[in-house]
C-alpha cells in the first residue's frame, strides 16, 4: 500500500495530510484493517466546528460502528460523497479515494502533538 510519509497520526487511529491551513483526514489501513467491511460511512457536514480529539464522523462495519475523531481542531471544509455512495473505499484505498473529510485548521500548533509515520508503526506494532 502507498502510504505518504508526510501524514501525521492521532493514538486513534486517524491520519492526516496538511496542505497549507487544511488537513484531509481518513482512516488508517490499521483501523480499516480492525473495522473488517465496512458497510457505511456518515462524514461531518461542512460548516461544522470541532476542537481536537471530537466525533466528527461514523463508520459502520459488519462488526460494529465505530467514531472517527478529528486529529485537530477547525471547521469542515470537504466531505468525500464517494464514501457514502461507496463504503467500502474506506478498507480498499484507505489513504487514496478512501479519505473522509477536510478540515481547515484553526491551530496549525496542534498537529505538531500528532504521531510521524515511525511513532505511529511502533504504535501499533505493540
Amino acid at each position: 500500500m502507498n502510504v505518504p510519509e508526510n501524514l501525521r497520526y492521532a493514538e486513534s487511529h486517524e491520519w492526516i495530510l496538511i496542505e497549507g491551513d487544511t488537513g484531509t483526514v481518513g482512516i488508517t489501513d490499521h483501523a480499516q484493517a480492525e473495522l473488517t467491511d465496512i458497510v457505511f460511512a456518515e462524514p461531518p457536514a461542512i460548516g461544522k466546528t470541532f476542537r481536537a480529539g471530537a466525533v466528527a464522523a461514523v463508520v459502520e462495519s459488519v462488526k460494529a460502528a465505530s467514531d472517527i475523531y478529528t486529529p485537530v481542531s477547525g471547521e469542515i471544509v470537504g466531505r468525500n460523497p464517494a464514501i457514502e455512495a461507496n463504503p467500502a473505499l474506506l478498507n480498499t484505498d484507505p489513504f487514496g479515494e478512501g479519505w473522509i473529510f477536510k478540515i481547515r485548521l484553526s491551530d496549525p500548533v496542534e498537529a505538531t502533538a500528532l504521531k510521524d509515520p515511525a511513532a505511529y508503526r511502533a504504535q501499533i506494532a505493540g
